[in-house]
């Protein structure tokens, strides 16, 4: 399978992109923390739970229209923030941000991206600019004074990455960060000549977004980052990003509830539900088990939005009917670019959408206001009937014992 209208799902991409780059990037990007339990568990988690249709409903015309973050999409997807993305294929984050505008879908760009806020954000669509904090808080001013003159919509602080993940795949492929080549990963990229040359081809890589670095090579620029990065961002510090940004701003990395709640009363839009894709702290719990609790716990207050393991549009569903605003996505599309380039990222979106949209239709639903709770049951969960005291569910008949039919 090579051929673009041969990928049916976003596990094909995967596929492909596995043997289109060379291992240690396959693996950078697949790859999560430790033994990688909380990466699995974002994507099994979400058959924990089962989808409950109601028919007889009119779903003519699904309208997956929401508005996330102060932007109407056309249906509730934001393209995770990914560094570096001219790693993968040479058209990088400017055909990831294209082909989200085209889609209707927003842009998350990243502090280390590869392309710069003023290049993304002269292209049209919903953008969110991601900050990595620095230690000078002078220069995350600078950085998002950029992004506001360049046009985003909203400003997105990460929080999860005050400490550096364990991620034993690229210690053992010989891509670490700053990354360091072994002789077996030399030969896995000599094994890609396709890459090789494209990456040859390119513009030297630097990190546009970040004040004073220069262009040179993937390991200075990584060390160059992380020197600078900051190892404390108290609340204090989000609420006076968040004055001075004074606009729709999102906390990404939050997983308790109690940091939910603050982040509602300094001043925040929306959090991010994210264990940065199990790259991260291994052992944390799987996104799509927090968020109905944390939607409990902080009302309207804020925007939730899940990050973390969305691979079909019953997933997309499974997060809208226990309270997510929208859903993020980032691996996926990563696998899309690498194999495809652009094209690979409208196939993934064209798939991922059509998969959503066939779900509401299926569960009845003609607008994702109609998704609710009731659509979703715990999987495996006992009928009432069984349920030892239980009350019969509302519309049942009352219990009684069963008796075989040759009694009744």
């Amino acid at each position: 399978m090579s051929r673009l209208d041969h990928c049916h799902n976003l596990a094909d991409f995967e596929a492909l992109a596995r043997r289109r780059l060379p291992s240690p990037l396959y693996h950078y990007i697949a790859g999560g923390a430790d033994d990688e339990g909380t990466t699995r568990a974002n994507t099994a988690a979400f058959d924990r739970y089962e989808l409950v249709p109601r028919f007889l409903r009119d779903i003519s015309r699904i309208d997956m229209r929401r508005t996330v973050l102060g932007r109407e999409l056309a249906w509730p997807l934001i393209l995770a923030p990914t560094g570096m993305s001219r790693l993968f294929h040479p058209e990088g984050e400017l055909a990831v941000a294209r082909e989200a505008s085209a889609a209707g879908v927003g842009y998350a760009l990243s502090t280390m991206a590869t392309t710069s806020v003023e290049a993304i954000g002269a292209e049209p669509g919903a953008k969110l600019f991601q900050l990595y904090m620095l230690s000078d808080d002078a220069l995350n001013f600078e950085i998002i004074d950029r992004a506001r003159g360049a046009g985003f919509d909203a400003l997105c602080v990460t929080v999860d990455t005050v400490w550096a993940g364990n991620r034993e795949r690229d210690l053992r492929t010989g891509l670490t960060v700053p990354p360091k080549l072994s002789p077996s990963s030399l030969l896995a990229f000599a094994a890609h000549p396709g890459w090789c040359l494209g990456y040859l081809r390119g513009e030297s890589f630097t990190l546009p977004n970040v004040p004073g670095a220069k262009a040179g090579d993937v390991s200075t620029l990584a060390a160059y980052f992380a020197q600078r990065m900051e190892r404390h961002i108290s609340w204090e510090r989000i609420e006076r990003l968040v004055r001075h940004w004074n606009g729709p701003f999102a906390i990404k990395g939050l997983q308790a509830i109690e940091d939910a709640r603050i982040a509602a009363t300094v001043g925040c839009s929306a959090v991010i539900v994210s264990n940065h894709g199990g790259r991260q702290l291994d052992g944390g719990a799987a996104t799509i088990d927090l968020i109905a609790d944390m939607g409990d716990a902080v009302g309207d207050r804020l925007e939730l939005i899940l990050d973390g393991g969305v691979r079909r549009g019953a997933h997309i569903a499974k997060a809208l009917a226990m309270g997510a605003r929208a859903v993020m996505l980032g691996r996926p599309y990563l696998y899309g670019l690498s194999a495809f380039g652009g094209q690979g990222v409208a196939r993934v979106l064209h798939l991922l959408r059509s998969e959503t949209e066939r779900t509401l239709g299926l569960l009845g639903c003609a607008r994702l206001d109609d998704l609710g709770r009731d659509h979703v049951r715990l999987a495996g969960a006992a009928p009432a009937f069984l349920r030892s005291g239980a009350a019969a569910e509302p519309g049942m008949s009352p219990r009684r014992s069963w008796r075989p039919p040759s009694q009744i």
